[in-house]
């Protein structure tokens, strides 16, 4: 392709504008699995090319059962995206973990249904370790940025996600809290798989929006959507800091996950 970007930022629920970038063009990627979610915005922010994508499109009309996940991360790596960044807003199963915490996961649950988990579905299989899923390296530097921002965090987590668009009944979110599940959102499977087979390096910035039901601490839409602002607000200060801050060479085993992987 003619244009190309070092990091990826899938943005989620608020995340929608890419107005921190400079020079920015937007692009329409082609790819074998039908169009991503929105038209993909190029830009630069400290000398860095970043590629940005609403995850939902940029009015929201995709729920998260429907966004074309392969689409998606295709686009990225035909775009030459070696990093990945995806900010998402999950709720919280802890008391201890707060409306307005950035949480950093380390691992996720799987209680998705029907999506389209892989590109390895024909002739080559591909059996792809996700025993750590998310890219230590991209992780590590997130936290380093976070703690001089003096924001408050949680990591080690696991989050676990849901298929959606519905929210959990209570039983299901006191299961979810017995599993060890920390936050509960509906977007990071099959997104953080697909990136790991693409060789992509991938974190995700989940912000807490409120307690799940089993809290039963009602909440009301106003209050949601008055968190959700200032979360967005905290994770643009949060990329402004990071995206110069992450290493131009990985150390990490992303990119040579296919190595051990296909038959």
């Amino acid at each position: 392709m003619s244009y190309c970007a070092e990091i990826g930022i899938i943005g989620g629920s608020g995340f929608y504008d890419p107005e921190m970038f400079e020079n920015r063009k937007e692009i329409k990627v082609h790819t074998p699995y039908g169009a991503p979610s929105d038209v993909i915005t190029i830009g630069e922010f400290k000398g860095v090319k970043v590629a940005f994508l609403p995850r939902h499109g940029r009015r929201h009309s995709i729920p998260p059962h429907l966004i074309n996940y392969k689409a998606n991360i295709w686009a990225m790596m035909d775009l030459g995206v070696k990093r990945i960044i995806a900010p998402s807003a999950v709720g919280s199963l802890r008391e201890e973990i707060k409306p307005g915490d950035i949480v950093i996961p380390d691992q996720f649950i799987d209680f998705t249904k029907k999506r389209d988990y892989s590109f390895y579905n024909g002739a080559v299989v591909g059996h792809f370790s996700l025993a750590d899923p998310f890219c230590p390296e991209l992780n590590k530097v997130c936290i380093e940025i976070i703690k001089k921002l003096e924001l408050r965090y949680h990591h080690p987590a696991t989050y676990i996600c849901i298929e959606g668009p519905r929210f959990s009944t209570r039983a299901e979110s006191r299961l979810f809290r017995n599993w060890g599940a920390d936050i509960i959102g509906m977007t990071l499977v099959p997104e953080v798989i697909l990136a790991r087979e693409c060789g992509i390096c991938y974190t995700t910035i989940a912000t807490v929006t409120d307690y799940d039901v089993w809290a039963e601490k009602p909440v009301t839409a106003e209050e949601v959507v008055n968190t959700l602002n200032k979360n967005v607000e905290k994770v643009k200060k949060l990329l402004m800091e990071l995206i110069p801050k992450i290493p131009k060479e990985r150390k990490c085993q992303c990119e040579k996950a296919s190595e051990s992987a296909l038959i």
